[in-house]
């Protein structure tokens, strides 16, 4: 199953089990990216949100024009910062940005139960790193776009280049299929 892309510079469609790497400078702006991302030839997502809470990425989706039915959104912020959290059939939580596991397991849940075409965002890598270690978000990477495979799925995993080392980055690298790189002045180049 071929999905629709839809970032300037990147090829036209890519294939059902693609995880895709945004390089991002640490104040770019992704949203666009992102949201262009969901709108297009979906009928389901799951936002991994490690930088902002699940009202955040409410909030941003409602700017963005994004139809929040296909929208599910795992919070990984909010339990460890005591805010309230009560979750709904479309927003689930985790414990902290460092519970890889429990995010690898709630996004095959996700997989698992929604049909069509089906896409991922991980927003962000940088900040699981941050909060966990750069070996285990890498495996949990690995699952990640094992998982992708399985389910005939595509992801968009964001990474900040300014955070990490040209070792790091080129880590990531290797474990995806396409590469979108955007730089400080909004610009995007593609490498798939």
């Amino acid at each position: 199953m071929d999905y629709t892309l839809a970032v300037e510079n990147a090829p036209e469609t890519i294939e059902g089990g693609t995880g895709v790497l945004l390089l991002h400078p640490s104040i770019g702006e992704t949203d666009r990216i992102d949201t262009d991302f969901f709108k297009t030839d979906t009928d389901h997502f799951l936002v991994v949100s490690t930088r902002t809470t699940a009202r955040e990425v409410e909030q941003k989706l409602e700017h963005y024009d994004v139809d929040e039915d296909s929208a599910v959104i795992l919070d990984t912020l909010s339990v460890e910062r005591g805010y309230s959290r009560r979750g709904t059939d479309d927003v689930h939580y985790v414990s902290a940005p460092d519970d890889l596991d429990g995010i690898v397991a709630k996004v095959e849940e996700f997989l698992t139960s929604h049909d069509g075409k089906v896409r991922l965002s991980v927003d962000s890598l940088t900040e699981m790193i941050y909060y966990a270690d750069e070996d285990g978000v890498v495996d949990a990477t690995e699952k990640l776009c094992a998982l992708l495979a399985e389910h005939d799925a595509v992801g968009l995993f964001h990474l900040s280049k300014e955070v990490h080392d040209e070792a790091t980055l080129d880590r990531f690298r290797e474990r995806f299929d396409g590469v979108i790189d955007l730089a400080d002045d909004g610009s995007v180049t593609a490498e798939f």
